[in-house]
C-alpha cells in the first residue's frame, strides 16, 4: 500500500513537472495537472494540499535525491578530491540531459518568478547542491590536491553556467552547435559525453597541477 501511495506521488510529480516547465507556475493549474495526471483533484490536495506545495515538491524530490548522491561521493575517503570531482561532473550531466523539463523549469522559476517567497524557497533548495560541489573543490583546495590560489566560487559557477547556456537558451545553443539543441537524441548521443569531457579537461587543467591533459 505504502509502494502505490509513492508511486502515485511521483507520477503526479512527473507530470507536474512537464506541465510548469512548459507553462510556468502562474500558466498551469492544479486542475490542469490533475486531469494530465488522469486523477482527481481530492488526491492531489491530499498529497500536497496547494498549487504551491505541488510546486515545492517537484524541487525537493530532484534536488534532495541528488544532493544525497553529491554527500557520499564527497564523503567517500577512498576517493582522490580530483576522482570526487569527476564523478560529480559526471552524475550532473547526466542529470541535466535526462531531465531537461526541470532543469527548464529551474530556469524560468529562479530567474523570471515574480513569487519571491517560492523563489526564496527554491533558491534555498537548489543552494544545498551548489555548495555540495563549492565543498569538492574547497576540500581538494584544502588538502593541497588543487590549486592554492583557485576561485572555488567561478569554478562552480562555471560548471552551472555551462549547463544553463546549453538547456536554457536553446536558439543561441542551436546556433552555435550547428544542431537542434532541443532533440533529445543529440542531447543524450553527443553534447552529454562532449560536455563530461570539456568540463572536466578545463576544471583539470586548472585545478591539478602537473596534470595529463590527455586524460579528463
Amino acid at each position: 500500500m505504502e509502494k502505490e501511495k509513492t508511486d502515485k506521488k511521483d507520477h503526479i510529480l512527473d507530470v507536474a513537472e512537464k506541465v510548469f516547465s512548459e507553462l510556468g507556475y502562474d500558466g498551469a493549474s492544479t486542475r490542469l495537472i490533475s486531469g494530465e495526471a488522469n486523477v482527481n483533484m481530492a488526491m492531489l490536495n491530499y498529497y500536497f494540499g496547494s498549487k504551491e506545495g505541488l510546486f515545492i515538491a517537484i524541487f525537493e524530490r530532484k534536488i534532495n535525491s541528488f544532493k544525497t548522491l553529491l554527500q557520499n561521493i564527497n564523503e567517500d575517503e577512498t576517493m582522490s578530491s580530483w576522482d570526487k570531482l569527476s564523478l560529480c561532473v559526471d552524475k550532473y550531466v547526466d542529470r541535466v540531459v535526462l531531465n531537461s523539463y526541470f532543469h527548464k523549469l529551474v530556469n524560468r522559476e529562479v530567474s523570471l518568478s515574480k513569487h519571491s517567497e517560492i523563489n526564496d524557497t527554491i533558491t534555498n533548495i537548489i543552494m544545498t547542491n551548489i555548495l555540495e560541489f563549492k565543498k569538492v573543490i574547497q576540500d581538494g583546495v584544502n588538502n593541497g590536491s588543487f590549486f592554492e590560489g583557485a576561485d572555488t566560487e567561478l569554478c562552480v559557477a562555471t560548471i552551472f553556467g555551462t549547463k544553463n547556456f546549453i538547456i536554457n537558451t536553446p536558439q543561441l545553443a542551436s546556433r552555435l552547435f550547428e544542431k537542434d539543441i532541443l532533440s533529445a537524441a543529440y542531447l543524450e548521443n553527443e553534447i552529454n559525453e562532449r560536455t563530461k569531457i570539456y568540463m572536466k579537461r578545463l576544471l583539470k587543467s586548472y585545478l591539478v597541477t602537473n596534470n595529463d591533459q590527455t586524460n579528463p
